[in-house]
């Protein structure tokens, strides 16, 4: 196989098996359930089922990726606050912006990640210093992020809730087991398994598990062939422009070294190239530029992870989510967002690098 191939397919694979994972987790009332509790434990506070649902939106994103969060608890956020009664703002931001700035933490939290990988291993590092390196610039992110909502969003978090919500009936056996797989792929992703493989095991063991308990529902699961074919299309051929050095031209627009001030120049570099172009072909632009050290390969995916929030295109997750957004009844003042996200991406650019060691 080609090498170019060998490096884009496991990552075309995942993000198949991934999506089928958690689409399959959704029907059996995996994120329905569990925000639902989250929200009967809140003590009927807003700040504190808002705060519930953020740990829900960070543990989705961390172990199911992005698209995930954007995609399947978007709606949940926002069921939840009509339900409750409660501004849903909070909510949906919450997931839009968790999903781009949480995803640092585990190659699995993004595509960009997965990709990333290969040049860490380059590098003679292991998946675990990945994570280590990861570990400080995630927390930062998602700290940063929570307390910019909890600023901005502050009048909509005050007072408390009357109505809990109702959670849906669901099969019982099929919810148990769909549970369990997805409380197994975490800690798998996080040794090191490799993620194609957890994510088909975990894809097929869902959809038998579906075709056993609630076979009607399996024509509701619909893989996302045409952006997997998409993604094998541009990563394959920038990695293949990577290669014969076509986009060597772009070294001096990210500098070089490590030094604080360099590690924030690549930052802000990548997150612009983000939000001009989106966040996947951003990091394989920069890339040739930031793969001669672990910890500029890191202010690479900071970013174009974190700093993805300010064009509606910037990042797949935020179109996904206004669709989510606009489908349920939520109209999202667009010039707004990209004011907000654009603090938002600055500061946990910033922030994000700052913590880079």
């Amino acid at each position: 196989m080609h090498p170019v191939l060998s490096q884009v397919l496991p990552v075309a694979v995942f993000l198949l098996a991934i999506t089928v994972t958690a689409e399959v987790a959704q029907l059996a009332g995996v994120f329905d359930v569990a925000a639902h509790a989250l929200a009967r434990r809140a003590r009927h506070r807003v700040v504190l089922l808002w705060l519930t649902f953020a740990a829900l939106a960070v543990v989705c994103t961390v172990v199911l990726s992005l698209d995930t969060t954007a995609v399947l608890l978007t709606p949940v956020g926002l069921a939840i606050a009509s339900q409750t009664g409660v501004a849903p703002l909070p909510f949906a931001l919450t997931t839009l912006w968790i999903a781009n700035t949480g995803s640092l933490l585990l190659p699995v939290s993004n595509l960009t990640n997965l990709l990333a990988v290969h040049r860490f291993e380059d590098l003679g590092a292991s998946h675990a210093d990945y994570v280590r390196t990861a570990a400080a610039p995630a927390l930062t992110a998602v700290v940063v992020t929570l307390v910019l909502i909890a600023v901005l969003q502050r009048r909509a978090l005050r007072g408390t809730y009357a109505v809990e919500p109702p959670a849906e009936p669901h099969d019982r056996v099929l919810l148990v087991v769909a549970s369990a797989v997805c409380l197994a792929i975490g800690p798998l992703f996080a040794v090191g398994v490799e993620p194609s493989v957890v994510a088909v095991g975990s894809s097929l063991v869902l959809l038998a598990a579906l075709l056993w308990r609630a076979p009607g529902l399996l024509r509701e699961v619909r893989p996302p062939w045409l952006m997997a074919g998409g993604f094998v299309v541009v990563a394959g051929l920038l990695r293949l422009a990577q290669g014969e050095g076509f986009l060597d031209w772009l070294a001096p627009a990210v500098g070089t070294g490590v030094r604080t001030i360099d590690l924030l120049h690549l930052s802000a570099a990548s997150a612009i190239g983000a939000n001009l172009v989106n966040n996947l072909p951003a990091y394989l632009l920069v890339e040739p530029a930031a793969a001669d050290d672990v910890r500029r390969l890191m202010a690479t995916l900071v970013g174009v992870n974190t700093g993805a929030l300010v064009t509606p295109w910037a990042s797949l997750a935020t179109l996904l989510w206004l669709q989510r957004c606009r489908s349920a009844g939520l109209r999202i003042p667009l010039l707004k967002l990209a004011g907000w996200g654009a603090i938002c991406a600055t500061v946990c650019v910033v922030a994000a690098t700052l913590a880079i060691r």
